[in-house]
This record gives structure tokens, sequence and C-alpha cells, in this order.
């Protein structure tokens, strides 16, 4: 018992100095990668319709938690943890040390995206740090939106080019719902290569936003039990 004790602590020890490293990275590179981020932000604009059917099935509570949450429906990632991901890792490159440990960090995440605290650590630091609104502009610019005629779309002003022929603010409440529909993963949900799939989770999605249905906890973010299409 005392071996496994101090196993356990060691263990616990090695994940706090882990995430305390992670927050310190995260907080000392934030305002360089800010300063690298595309600033074009303009084609990205949603109506506030838009913006709460996004909300109510990416994060529902996200204007009023600080990066994490434990919301019905919420699953694993929030809105700020998803950016902190494309923030922190996926975006502009560093150099030197900084660039050595965002590279650690990517690997981490790559072998471990399920448990890794480093990743929400670092949505913590960039909730403190980044306005909601800007995170909210920064996520529907950048999310990633499966692929198309071999080109990868990043995006949800891109996405609506790409798949519904129109720019983001002219989509309908339906239009918009089939584009958050793929975002949960936009291959396997892909309207063009896997209408089917696409279909049966649009169904169920519609569910949730006209609140026939509602997330089996905080896992549920598939929604099996709502409704399918007839």
């Amino acid at each position: 018992m005392k071996r496994l004790a101090k196993a356990m602590l060691a263990l616990l020890t090695a994940l706090v100095l882990y995430l305390a490293i992670a927050a310190g990275w995260a907080a000392a590179s934030f305002d360089e990668l800010l300063a690298r981020w595309p600033q074009d932000t303009a084609q990205a604009a949603m109506s506030p319709r838009q913006i709460d059917i996004l909300l109510r099935i990416e994060d529902p509570t996200f204007f009023t938690h600080h990066g994490l949450s434990l919301a019905e429906g919420q699953g694993v990632a929030t809105i700020s943890s998803a950016l902190a991901r494309e923030f922190f890792l996926e975006g502009p490159r560093l150099d030197g040390v900084q660039g050595n440990l965002q590279g650690f960090y990517r690997r981490v995440f790559d072998c471990c995206k399920r448990i890794d605290f480093g990743r929400d650590t670092m949505a913590l630091v960039l909730d403190a740090r980044l306005p909601k609104e800007r995170q909210l502009a920064m996520y529907v610019q950048s999310v990633y939106m499966g692929r198309h005629n071999g080109q990868q779309v990043r995006g949800l002003a891109q996405a609506a080019q790409a798949y519904v022929g129109k720019p983001l603010a002219q989509l309908s409440d339906a239009e918009s719902a089939g584009l958050v529909t793929m975002i949960k993963a936009p291959n396997a949900y892909h309207p063009v290569r896997e209408p089917a799939a696409h279909a049966l989770r649009l169904a169920r999605v519609h569910a949730v936003l006209d609140g026939s249905c509602r997330p089996a906890g905080w896992f549920d973010t598939d929604y099996v039990h709502c409704a399918a299409p007839k």
C-alpha cells in the first residue's frame, strides 16, 4: 500500500508540475501568438440567430464558463478549449525554447487528446486573456470543416461557400444548422460524401434546437436517442 501511495503521489506531483509549466508557457507565449494570428475576421461575422444555433450545440454555457464546462451535452471540449488547441498548438509556430515546448505539447495532445489536461489548462489561460467575443470570432474563422474538392476547409465562412454556395451571413437557420452539424466530425458528417450520416445527425441537432430532445448528460454530444429522419 505504501508503494502504491508513493507512486500515486509521484504521479500527482508530475501532473501538477506538467500543468503548471503548460499554464506558464501559455501565458508567456500568448502575446506573440496573438500578434501572429490572422486578423481578417470580417467574413466570419454571424447573426445573433446563427450564434445561438452554434452555441446551443457546441458550447451551451460559452458566455458564462471560464474556459471549461460541465454543461449538459458539452462533452470534453468547449469552444475555448478547441480554440486553445488551434491557437497554442496548431497556429503560428514559435521559435527557441517556446517553440520546443510548443512542439512537445502538440505531441502530447496528438497522443492523448481525450485526456490532455494541458490543453484544458491552456483554455483557462486563453479565456482569462481573451474576451469571449474575440474568442468566438477566432473560432468561427478557424474551425476545421473537413475537406472539399481536395482542399481543407477552415472556418464557417469558407464552409458556407464550399457546401452551400452562399456567404455565411446569408445562410438560413436550416443551412446554418447544417454547418454546425458537421463540426463534431466534419468528414464523418460531410454533406457531400456522407449525406446519410449528415442527414441523421442534422435531424438530431434540429431536435435539440427545437427543444423536443435534450442531451442525455454531460458526455452526450451524439444525441442518439433524438429524432431520426422520417
